[in-house]
Order: C-alpha cells, then structure tokens, then sequence
C-alpha cells in the first residue's frame, strides 16, 4: 500500500490528468494500434482542454489518488450520461469510464480506493447501477471488477481509428 489521499479534480487538474490518462493507455493498449489513430484517439480523448471542459461539467465526477506533494498517482471518471443504457434495464445508470493509476503504481491499492468512492458516489446519487466497459483481453481488470461485484452483460465494440477492439460491458446493480 502507498500513502496517498483522494480528492475532487479542479479544472487546473486537466494537465496532469491528461499526461495520466495518455500514459496509462499507452502502456496497457499503445501496442494494439496503427501510430496514426493511437495519436488521434489520445489527442481527441485526452485533450487537456476537453479534460477541463468536463471537470467543469457537474455530470462528470473526477476522483483523483494524489500523494503528499499532490502528484497524480491515479484517477476514477464517472459520467451521468452513461452510453451503455441501451443494454440494460437500469433507469439510472451511471457510467466509470475511466479508472487509470500510473502505471508504476498498479497492485498499491489506489484502484481499490478509487473504485470504492465510485461505489459510494453512485450510491449516494441514487443510481441503479454501474457500468464500464473493459478489453475482452485485459484479464486483470476483468478480475479487477468481478471483485467488486461486476458482472458482464453485454458484448461491445471500441473503436480507436479503424482499429476495432472486442470489449466486454460490465454492469454491477446496486
């Protein structure tokens, strides 16, 4: 376990969580893509202006596992508008689509502490469920979620350019 604390993202976050955000999908996918559509996809998804935007949007919540100096050592994002509704009966779903650490940081208990506070944010929102969307090869977080109580249900595209991954929807009802 590192020493580390949560708190609420502000807009002056946006850098930090957009260095983050490209780094962590880099090392986990980066090798799955074409150069060209990886940098597209990083550049419209982790564009610290689009990052801002939503820090500033009261739909999307931003948890962030920051040291003793304020480093981002990794971040929960929670959405109201979750896209997956079409594939559920949940009335209010909502959303976690993204649940990045630094890399250096993976098994040191952030994911926990973060997915946790996403746990009790929904709950507290009064949401019937959460939902997530994880590569059908990424076998950890797989694990990851099923420990929390996820469960599939659906099976779904993610495109980055023209690369299709195959990704497993995950809901756990609450």
């Amino acid at each position: 376990m590192t020493d580390f604390r949560l708190r609420d993202a502000a807009v002056g976050d946006a850098a930090a969580l957009s260095t983050l955000g490209r780094e962590s999908f880099v090392a986990a996918f980066g090798h799955l893509y074409r150069p060209g559509d990886l940098a597209r996809f990083l550049d419209e998804v982790h564009d610290p202006a689009a990052i801002a935007a939503q820090i500033a949007d009261p739909a999307v919540l931003h948890q962030l596992a920051v040291d003793d100096a304020d480093r981002l050592l990794g971040y929960c994002k929670l959405d109201a508008r979750s896209s997956y509704g079409e594939y559920s009966d949940a009335r209010r779903p909502l959303g976690l689509s993204q649940l990045y650490t630094d890399p250096a940081m993976t098994g040191r208990g952030l994911g926990g502490a973060l997915m946790e506070w996403a746990l009790a944010t929904a709950r507290v929102r009064g949401c019937d469920a959460i939902q997530l969307s994880v590569w059908s090869e990424n076998y950890g977080a797989q694990r990851f979620y099923r420990r929390h109580g996820f469960a599939k249900i659906a099976d779904i595209d993610f495109w980055v350019g023209s690369h299709r991954d195959d990704e497993f929807l995950y809901e756990l009802r609450l």
